[in-house]
């Protein structure tokens, strides 16, 4: 049956997914160092270059748009053909889908690993994800969608993660990391730091653990928080392999070429 308000929410997905003009992002490593890099249950952060990603990058104050879970090849009963690298992903468009990691191929990537947990756990963590797969975002919501069309609203920093909370929340969640957050808290794995009751007494810290509070009651995780939380090991795909700054080659003056005699300046006549 024709609904209009979701005909025009999936138009406004599809306009707000479109990337901006001259707005890519390279990789800080090659792909097949990411690759060889990923372990199930790391979390890739993306640097996204989509009228959205904008958005999410302006109200998160954050370079990191997008994140995903990284399953390797637990998936590979039910989707053989995307290979053994692949990705369980929150799409604003298409919902909860799994795609391969080479969807992402040339983009600019963080990873965030936990720590201490088992095989066991991290299969939780995949499971609790792969649940969610298939599910779809009723589109008639589409004041979710609509206050993405300014990039960066003049609003105070303290709302900006507000912005992410209006409407119905459905796609919102399609669109922030709760999928993944729930998906490590079901195994009572941390994502915001513990705030510490020496802190209270702090000038100016009242702000910021409300914010960290109103963050874990309400679920609005987004990617940044993966990246700064104390719990997620950053990993960097060059630093993982052997790198050696003494193999590096540098461009040495021979190389370059003799440099131009300098031209030596006039001098004024006398007055």
């Amino acid at each position: 049956m024709f609904h209009p308000l979701r005909w025009f929410g999936r138009a406004l997905a599809r306009y707000l997914s479109q990337p901006r003009a001259g707005a890519r992002h390279f990789g800080t490593s090659g792909f097949a160092l990411l690759e060889a890099s990923l372990r199930p249950g790391d979390v890739l952060l993306v640097d996204g270059s989509s009228r959205i990603s904008s958005a999410i990058k302006y109200i998160t104050q954050s370079s990191w748009s997008h994140a995903a879970l990284f399953v390797g090849n637990a998936l590979r009963d039910q989707y053989p053909k995307l290979g053994a690298h692949v990705l369980i992903e929150a799409d604003v468009l298409d919902g909860v889908r799994a795609v391969p990691l080479e969807v992402y191929r040339g983009a600019h990537t963080r990873i965030c690993r936990p720590v201490g947990l088992d095989a066991g756990d991290i299969a939780r963590v995949i499971e609790h994800a792969s649940r969610r797969l298939g599910q779809r975002y009723d589109m008639r919501n589409v004041i979710d969608l609509m206050r993405y069309l300014v990039p960066a609203p003049p609003v105070p920093g303290r709302w900006r993660r507000r912005l992410l909370a209006l409407g119905s929340g459905e796609p919102t969640q399609a669109i922030c990391s709760s999928l993944i957050a729930a998906a490590f808290q079901s195994v009572c794995y941390p994502i915001l730091p513990i705030l510490d009751p020496g802190y209270r007494k702090l000038r100016g810290t009242q702000a910021a653990r409300r914010e960290i509070l109103h963050i874990r009651s309400s679920k609005l995780f987004t990617p940044r928080d993966f990246d700064i939380s104390p719990y997620f090991r950053i990993i960097k795909p060059l630093l993982e392999h052997d790198f050696d700054p003494h193999h590096l080659h540098w461009a040495t003056s021979a190389q370059v070429g003799p440099r131009p005699p300098a031209t030596p300046a006039r001098l004024q006549p006398p007055l």
